[in-house]
């Protein structure tokens, strides 16, 4: 089978069989494998045309779900996506999605979750790793600050009613 289509074809489809995959990713593994530039792109054209490749409704489902189920910010699945090569205009409509409500909310579940853990520390060493888990997920520092002084100061309120 040297028709260079026939082999970009079982390639893309092989790859579309085990995950989703954006065109970006779907290029770079043909031209990993050797498949000519021209073949390629007429099965990456066809495969969209027939919606087999869809960016943007991968997009969709990757921020929704890197948000609901990491916790991730935003900022932290725009770059994920960027990373996947996929177009902008595709990004911000995926980012769009997340708004500040939903990143302030997740912010606090993390923050609230992680302090069950961290009772050995002192509020100082708490705040540093808790800012830090919240800038590694993509969150602003001035969320990230803000929630969790909020979190510590809803801990001592708790403590303080137990003494």
């Amino acid at each position: 089978m040297s028709d260079p289509e026939s082999v970009a074809r079982i390639i893309v489809l092989r790859a579309l069989d085990r995950s989703a995959r954006t065109r970006a990713e779907l290029a770079t593994t043909l031209a990993k494998r050797g498949v000519p530039d021209d073949a390629a792109q007429k099965v990456l054209d066809r495969f969209t045309d027939v919606g087999l490749i869809n960016d943007a409704a991968l997009a969709d489902g990757y921020a929704l779900a890197q948000h609901r189920e990491r916790g991730l910010a935003g900022r932290a699945v725009a770059q994920k996506l960027r990373k996947r090569g996929v177009p902008d205009d595709a990004l911000r409509a995926a980012v769009d999605q997340i708004d500040g409500d939903s990143e302030a909310e997740t912010a606090h579940l993390l923050v609230a979750k992680k302090l069950k853990s961290m009772g050995h520390l002192d509020s100082q060493a708490q705040a540093r790793r808790l800012v830090g888990m919240l800038a590694r997920k993509g969150y602003s520092p001035g969320l990230a600050y803000r929630v969790v002084r909020s979190e510590l100061a809803d801990l001592g309120d708790a403590e303080g009613d137990l003494d």
